[in-house]
């Protein structure tokens, strides 16, 4: 018997059109398309050309429509604050319409930017799905981003409105997001005519007459909106993602293709059918929040959690198993960071027994490489399957994965397994020529990409060739390097920037980091490649420990090093490791291994405007200058 799995990706990739357009009668569109598949203007290839719909219709009216009203839709939860709040689907429908009224009173309508600045708040999705019911063209920007990096997303989508919140709540502390508001419209030459601010318990702002008005108020004072049909090309949303030339690229996603990709991908890669509780452990600012937060859960009829909190200290490493407990979740996705943290701090899993996680069936993991020693934790732990996937902001949805809703493979520890329907992917080395199975190359993904992807970058289509579609003409560049085994598994070893080149040998960072994994003391790692004179570039390795290690950090170092030696060859000339507290990260998990190595070569850098915290960088550049590397080697 066939696997439904190669089946649909066999026929994804012969019959694009009919394979898709099959899919999109799932929706409901108000015009049917014209063309499934345009490509009348490649590489700008266009999905569902003619055809008209509207995607909060589709996440939201249409279940109430069809009997789905008292179901929940969504559940927030905030360990940070001790708030707690359901929303069925009828009421759902019912805060997005009034804010959507809201935000048409304020002039917002069909092809305006508004630019969402908010915490993980019910009201940042309601926000989200007001924008899409107007067919407006929403921005999220992270809460607590800096003015000048606001400021730059405001000159370049150019809102009509922003919204956002009095503050935002980490572990300890309180973010006040108006001043960082006030100071970005400041900045920018583009001055938006309104802001609708929600004024939180925790802090309250003040509001500047004639600009700011407060949320509930405006909410009181609107008219509910009705959907409004948009065209399938046009735009649903932009979302900034950080450019090599410090200027932020904005990925464009339609409305037509990205409903259509999102709803599939719930069933056919996450197994979730309507009424189930999906749980995406993950910030609106991010596409995961984007894509399995609000829209594809929605879309699919489930009930999805926004969570406010963080995996450890919220109140412990046992949170995550509260919520799946409590609100009977049947699926997860996160970041391995985050398992990383809770098992640093929780290393025998002991919070797992506290809870009744009988209902929750399948752990998925994406953002950072999952490294085989955490998925086997977790798989020891939670005793379901633990799913490791791949895919991108400028994606949208995932590339490679163990499709829980088609046939699953046998997990491969280090691999999300194969191509998801509608991908093909290949590896290939600098002339687009394809490599031997095993080897290392770029990965690249043909032409056309599926639906949901990026059709281009928000009024920069050669940047969008530029970036994604000139180096390996007739396939989009992922940047990730990696490769393939004979089964067709894929693995994804590093950014292609993580490729170091030792004595002319190319040698993964990514290989290294999955044999310090291994050792029982480290509960989370990054290596690097240094500039070396002799050998054109050292691998250099830090290892956060887990809680309770007693052992001496040298001791530690030294036995790295010989499994370093014993796994990879003495060819990874990997001699040096150094311990520390925490590793710099992005508020979704990313290591920032490139500002590392810019520290490590003594070269001048600019802290990222996602970083978690600055601070961190300070103690980097500390360990390293106790190995012989940064200010110390100047």
């Amino acid at each position: 018997m066939a696997n439904r799995h190669e089946e649909a990706l066999r026929k994804s990739l012969n019959d694009p059109e009919g394979f898709w357009g099959e899919v999109a009668e799932d929706l409901i569109w108000t015009k049917k398309w014209d063309r499934v598949l345009d490509d009348t203007n490649a590489p700008f290839y266009r999905w569902f050309t003619g055809g008209e719909c509207n995607t909060c219709y589709n996440a939201l009216d249409r279940h109430v429509e069809e009997g789905r009203g008292d179901q929940a839709a969504l559940i927030y939860d905030s360990p940070i604050t001790g708030k707690k709040a359901k929303f069925t689907y009828t009421e759902l429908r019912d805060k997005v319409a009034l804010f959507a009224g809201a935000l048409r009173a304020q002039g917002v309508g069909k092809g305006d930017r508004v630019i969402i600045y908010m915490p993980m708040v019910p009201e940042a999705a309601v926000a989200m799905l007001a924008c899409a019911r107007l067919g407006a063209v929403h921005s999220v920007v992270f809460g607590g981003f800096a003015a000048n990096e606001l400021a730059v997303r405001i000159d370049d989508a150019k809102p009509k409105a922003i919204v956002s919140a009095s503050c935002g709540i980490e572990p300890g502390r309180v973010i006040a997001y108006k001043p960082l508001l006030d100071g970005a419209i400041d900045l920018a030459t583009h001055k938006p005519s309104a802001c609708i601010v929600l004024q939180r318990d925790e802090c309250r702002a003040e509001l500047k007459a004639g600009r700011d008005i407060d949320w509930n108020e405006a909410a009181a004072a609107a008219e509910p909106a009705e959907c409004v049909p948009v065209a399938a090309t046009d735009p649903l949303y932009i979302l900034y993602t950080s450019g090599t030339t410090g200027q932020p690229k904005g990925v464009v996603r339609d409305n037509g293709g990205h409903m259509v990709a999102l709803k599939w991908s719930m069933k056919s890669v996450y197994g979730m059918d309507p009424g189930d509780v999906f749980w995406a452990a993950s910030d609106v600012g991010w596409v995961v929040g984007h894509s399995y937060i609000v829209y594809a859960p929605l879309l699919q009829g489930c009930t999805t959690i926004l969570f406010e909190g963080k995996p450890v200290g919220t109140p412990d490493a046992g949170v995550f198993w509260r919520i799946i407990a409590e609100h009977g979740v049947r699926a997860m996705f996160t970041a391995p960071t985050a398992f990383r943290a809770i098992k640093r701090d929780d290393p025998k899993g002991e919070f797992v027994g506290k809870y009744d996680l009988s209902k929750f069936e399948t752990l998925f993991l994406a953002g950072e490489r999952t490294d085989p020693d955490t998925l086997h934790w977790a798989e020891d732990i939670l005793k379901v399957p633990v799913i490791d996937h791949w895919w991108q902001t400028e994606t949208g949805w995932p590339i490679a994965a163990n499709c829980m809703g088609l046939d699953p493979y046998p997990v491969k520890a280090g691999s999300p397994t194969k191509a998801v329907p509608g991908w093909d992917v290949r590896v290939v080395d600098e002339n687009c020529e394809e490599v031997k199975r095993g080897d290392i190359g770029a990965i690249v993904c043909k032409l056309p990409l599926p639906p949901g992807t990026l059709p281009t970058l928000w009024n920069a289509d050669q940047r969008y060739m530029d970036a994604y579609l000139t180096e390996f003409p007739g396939y989009y560049k992922t940047a990730d390097a990696g490769f393939m085994d004979e089964d067709g598994y894929l693995y994804i070893m590093a950014r292609t920037d993580d490729i170091i080149n030792v004595a002319g040998h190319r040698l993964s960072t990514g290989g290294m980091e999955e044999v310090l994994a291994h050792h029982p003391d480290v509960a989370e790692c990054a290596v690097i490649g240094v500039a070396d004179q002799l050998k054109g570039e050292l691998p250099v390795g830090f290892l956060v420990l887990k809680a309770g290690v007693e052992k001496p950090a040298a001791d530690i170092v030294r036995e790295v090093v010989a499994m370093v030696r014993d796994k990879i060859g003495p060819v990874a000339a990997f001699k040096q490791a150094t311990v520390v507290k925490r590793l710099p990260k992005t508020r979704s998990g990313k290591i920032l291994r490139g500002t590392m190595k810019k520290i490590a070569d003594n070269q001048e850098y600019k802290p990222p405007a996602t970083i978690d915290d600055p601070d961190i960088l300070g103690e980097i550049d500390e360990a390293l200058q106790g190995i012989g590397y940064s200010k110390a080697r100047s």
